[in-house]
């Protein structure tokens, strides 16, 4: 909402009632000397007062090209809701409180039909609306309440237009200087538009960080010397009619208030969606922006654009150091080398991990005192869990987060296998150092991402592996089900995976594709247009998977199915087998907690059971529900039962060898 000074709030009432007089006194003339034709004695002669500069009255006029007499029968309609004695008036002369067509056609000055049409302005924005009748001249007129308010001098948002769209005020974080040029040219456009005397254009601003895009798009209007307001594309309305009726009401909000529109387009949006989108841009001739990882395509031509990068590790590194208080302790000059190191390490392993944006950065460091000092392990640690939590917001629509508590002891595997996961850890932990700090990254970009396969049967701990690393590195792991991702539709599944890896680059985040093989089947050679476009859906996964930040790892339960040739360019492959009996009774141990009660268990015995570790895990879990509901320990007993039912699941028989001497 606006609020006035005094002085303009007195100029502008002083204005309205003069205009309110005049217009009364020709109500009042025209019930003494009535002319059928419209043209009364001495209507004609009435003075209006001097226009006021700035007043609300004389901005409609200026902004809708109100005509003298479009002028006053607004002022006639406003007038029965700010003084009673229009509404008298009005009964005296048409027989109701509210006047109509007919009556400010013969009571008012320099009348003219064309202000009654629907495309003049007082109808088609909505500044009055004509209530039922048998005709339109006897229509009972009211004036719209955002304009009614807009006269006396109170402006606000119509409340049509508040569910739709909301308020933003900029940062106070700031720009970034590539985004304060980008900001600086979209305002030189729309001068450039402005002395050509052609509408402003609306602008496409195109990234993948929604809080930048918004920030400079704020940055832009404020230039400008707009407020801003943002809704979402899908708040758009489908239905023709619903998005006209928005369209008008934004023009005239925006001519009212001063505000531009940003819309912020979805990933999501679907054709039926693009397309209301595009015919409400085509429409609304006002200050507009758009926002989104894609332009929005119209028919027949294409939007100004702008590509709008995050800040890169450098921009990323300086804004936590100011958000944190880092270059205001350096400039003091205080004696602080150990909290210096501290704070320059917790910034550098941040920025190694987070893609975050400057609205990001800044909000995360409000946690934190500007400058307190010393910073201590816990400060590092709440800072890193915050940045986890405030990047994973997006990641969240997309895919299955997986909550991580397993630990190295809770994997048995060979050594050798073992050692790799843990070879995969460190390669992660050490990526910046050795790519940008040792100059690898600048012999070549091919390659730089961590990619892994983990091929073995099922339950033999891949998705336990995955947990534990991620869990090691403090990083969330997500799972995403490439079966459920392919799509029949051509470039629908790259389209998915685009959004997956686009959503995840902003934390880093460990991502873990279950069955590989629904995509990775052996498609080399090309006998139809389905395989072709099969191997173009590998090679866009694996193309990310490479470029990707994180750590990227595939699961198949079928490692020959793979194409050869695929395999090559994962870094990692990993081998489950299937447990021998040793590993097996080790799982054994393992697998209760130590605070299980359980009585005379025999290892040997239950690792005679040939089943995987995961297998083994819901015959324990099955067991301790049983005796935790006799309220016993848990026995060899528990777990034959339970072995049953996980073997009648895997349809396979017990076996005498595997089950004898069980008591």
């Amino acid at each position: 909402m606006t609020v006035h000074g005094h002085d303009w709030v007195m100029q502008n009432q002083a204005y309205l009632t003069a205009m309110l007089a005049r217009v009364r006194q020709a109500l009042q003339l025209h019930l003494q000397m009535p002319a059928a034709n419209g043209a009364g004695p001495g209507r004609d002669a009435l003075p209006a007062p001097d226009p006021a500069a700035g007043a609300a009255l004389e901005i409609l006029v200026e902004r809708f090209r109100l005509t003298p007499f479009e002028r006053d029968l607004l002022v006639l309609c406003a007038g029965v809701e700010l003084d009673s004695s229009f509404a008298a008036l009005c009964r005296e002369a048409a027989g109701r409180s509210n006047p109509t067509f007919s009556m400010a056609l013969a009571a008012l000055p320099d009348s003219h039909w064309s202000a009654i049409t629907p495309s003049g302005p007082l109808r088609y924005w909505k500044m009055i609306e004509a209530g039922p009748s048998d005709n339109l001249v006897s229509a009972p007129l009211r004036i719209d309440e955002r304009i009614l308010h807009f006269l006396a001098g109170v402006s606000y948002t119509d409340e049509r237009l508040q569910s739709a769209t909301r308020p933003h005020r900029p940062s106070e974080a700031g720009l970034l200087a590539a985004h304060r040029v980008v900001a600086d040219r979209i305002v030189a456009l729309w001068t450039a538009a402005d002395t050509r005397g052609d509408a402003l254009p609306a602008i496409q601003l195109v990234g993948e960080d929604d809080a930048g895009l918004t920030e400079l798009a704020a940055a832009a209007f404020a230039l400008r010397g707009l407020d801003m307001r943002v809704i979402r594309g899908h708040e758009i309305p489908r239905l023709s009619a619903e998005r006209e009726l928005l369209t008008r009401l934004w023009q005239r909000e925006a001519a009212l208030a001063g505000s531009g529109l940003l819309i912020v387009l979805d990933d999501s949006e679907q054709d039926e969606g693009e397309r209301a989108i595009a015919a409400f841009v085509e429409r609304a001739d006002v200050a507009l922006l758009l926002a989104g990882r894609e332009p929005l395509r119209l028919a027949g031509h294409a939007l100004p654009r702008f590509d709008v990068k995050k800040p890169d590790r450098t921009d990323q590194a300086a804004l936590w150091r100011h958000a944190l208080g880092a270059d205001e302790k350096r400039d003091s000059g205080e004696d602080g080398t150990e909290v210096d190191v501290t704070l320059q390490a917790c910034i550098d392993r941040l920025v190694n991990q987070f893609h975050l944006g400057a609205a990001a950065i800044v909000n995360i460091s409000a946690m934190r005192a500007r400058g307190a000092e010393p910073m201590t392990t816990a400060d590092v640690a709440a800072l890193w869990e915050t940045c986890r939590a405030q990047a994973r917001s997006r990641l969240d629509d997309l895919a299955q987060r997986v909550e991580t508590s397993a630990t190295w002891d809770d994997l048995v595997l060979p050594p050798f296998q073992k050692q790799i996961l843990r070879d995969i850890v460190v390669n992660v932990r050490q990526r910046s150092r050795v790519h940008d700090l040792w100059g690898f990254a600048a012999k070549s970009s091919r390659g730089l991402g961590i990619s892994a396969l983990f091929a073995g049967p099922s339950g033999t701990g891949k998705t336990l592996a995955a947990e534990i690393m991620a869990n090691e590195l403090r990083l969330d792991l997500y799972r995403i089900d490439l079966s459920q991702i392919v799509s029949k539709y051509i470039g629908e599944t790259e389209k998915n995976l685009r959004r997956v890896f686009d959503a995840a680059e902003t934390a880093g985040a460990v991502l873990l594709f279950d069955e590989a093989d629904a995509l990775f089947g052996k498609r080399s050679e090309v006998k139809d247009s389905h395989d072709r476009y099969a191997n173009i859906e590998v090679s866009y996964l694996l193309q990310r998977m490479e470029a990707y930040r994180g750590l990227a790892i595939l699961t198949t339960n079928m490692k020959q199915a793979l194409d050869p040739a695929f395999m090559r360019r994962i870094r990692f492959v990993v081998q489950f087998p299937f447990p021998d009996f040793a590993e097996r009774a080790e799982i054994w141990r393992r697998v209760f907690p130590s605070t299980t009660p359980m009585a005379a268990l025999n290892v040997d015995s239950l690792a005679r059971l040939n089943v995987s570790g995961g297998n083994i895990r819901n015959i324990a879990l099955g067991a301790a529900f049983v005796a935790a509901d006799e309220d016993r320990p848990v026995t060899m007993a528990h777990l034959l039962r339970a072995a049953r039912a996980e073997y009648a699941k895997l349809e396979r028989p017990l076996t005498d060898s595997e089950i004898g001497g069980w008591s």
